[in-house]
């Protein structure tokens, strides 16, 4: 025999020994099973109970009794008025000739199994057995860390949580669509793209309650910089360039003018710079500042530039002439006077 062999036979009859010496029930008594046509034995429905919630064992009396007990799988709880179980949770409700009832608080899972109302009447000994079920409510146990990662790495993430029934497990990336990406304790990503990254929520659910928690995935990728924009300035006046990337981690900065780097406050610029983007000002533009200009984005996985023309634009006066070809390709000046006397003319005719 097993060692948990003899452990449920030293068990069974303890609690054997236990019942006879409480009842003193002579030797030769004889005490029907559950097989017989006239049973003493009687099994009540299970009793289904959430943890933490209390717990109502009730055994019926009737008869005239002289000795009542309730027992667990292997010691007694309460005989008659007395306290046998240690158990602070455990107490006596009622006790008179028609019920025998105590509870038991704050049930967990070790409380789960069957339990026993032992009767000693004046003519026979009888028993009635319940069995407690114990649901527990999910509990995330493991699950996987934030990770970073580079763009194109595979990616693996796990989430196990224990509960009674058996939770079911999900994984979603939360977003707008709030789309479900697995209905399993895995969450398999392979070469993961940037769009992908954010955060990912596992739900455990059974029919008692939910447990959420979260993991963030962060994809580091290279710098990726929008097209430059060319920049019309007037002589004197100020101007900007403006330079914008898309970068994990945040990107760096560099300006130059041609092959030369341009640094702050270098000759009346200044640059300022943001993780998604960088400035370049002129405070009065010079005759020296327009040229072609590149902005180069930088992080720990590569670069990326783009490039920008800042040319002169000459501000009209109030002087300014219409400048009209004629035949031979010498020009032709037309005050703006004339032209006025054109619309007046115009106007007099339209009223005929």
């Amino acid at each position: 025999m097993s060692i948990r062999g003899y452990f449920v036979a030293f068990s069974k009859c303890t609690i054997f020994l236990s019942l006879r010496i409480l009842f003193l029930v002579p030797a030769g008594l004889q005490v029907r099973s559950q097989g017989d046509s006239q049973s003493y034995n009687k099994v009540m429905d299970n009793i289904t109970v959430r943890q933490g919630e209390t717990v109502f064992l009730r055994c019926a009396l009737g008869d005239v009794v002289t000795h009542t007990a309730w027992l667990n799988r292997s010691s007694i709880l309460y005989a008659g008025e007395d306290k046998w179980s240690i158990d602070p949770r455990v107490s006596l409700v009622t006790l008179n000739q028609e019920e025998f009832t105590i509870k038991i608080e704050n049930v967990d899972m070790t409380d789960e199994g069957q339990y026993v109302c032992a009767i000693q009447t004046s003519s026979r000994p009888r028993t009635t057995s319940v069995h407690i079920l114990v649901q527990v409510p999910p509990k995330i146990t493991n699950l996987s860390r934030d990770v970073v990662v580079n763009e194109g790495s595979n990616i693996t993430l796990m989430c196990q949580a224990s509960g009674k029934p058996e939770p079911s497990i999900s994984w979603k990336l939360i977003s707008s669509s709030g789309d479900l990406v697995s209905d399993d304790e895995y969450l398999e990503i392979p070469s993961i793209s940037r769009q992908k990254a954010g955060t990912y929520e596992c739900t455990a659910v059974n029919d008692i309650d939910t447990d959420v928690q979260t993991v963030d995935i962060t994809v580091n990728y290279a710098p990726a910089v929008s097209e430059g924009r060319d920049v019309g300035v007037t002589l004197g006046q100020r101007g900007v360039l403006e330079c914008e990337a898309d970068a994990v981690p945040e990107a760096d900065f560099e300006w130059y003018k041609d092959n030369r780097r341009i640094f702050n406050d270098f000759d009346g610029m200044e640059i300022v710079s943001t993780g998604l983007g960088s400035k370049l000002t002129f405070f009065n533009v010079s005759d020296g500042d327009y040229g072609n200009y590149t902005c180069v984005a930088i992080n720990t996985l590569g670069s990326s530039n783009t490039s920008f023309l800042l040319f002169v634009v000459i501000e009209p006066t109030s002087s300014t002439l219409l400048q009209v070809q004629d035949g031979s390709g010498g020009a032709m000046s037309v005050h703006s006077h004339n032209c006025l006397l054109f619309i007046m003319i115009l106007s007099f005719l339209l009223r005929f």
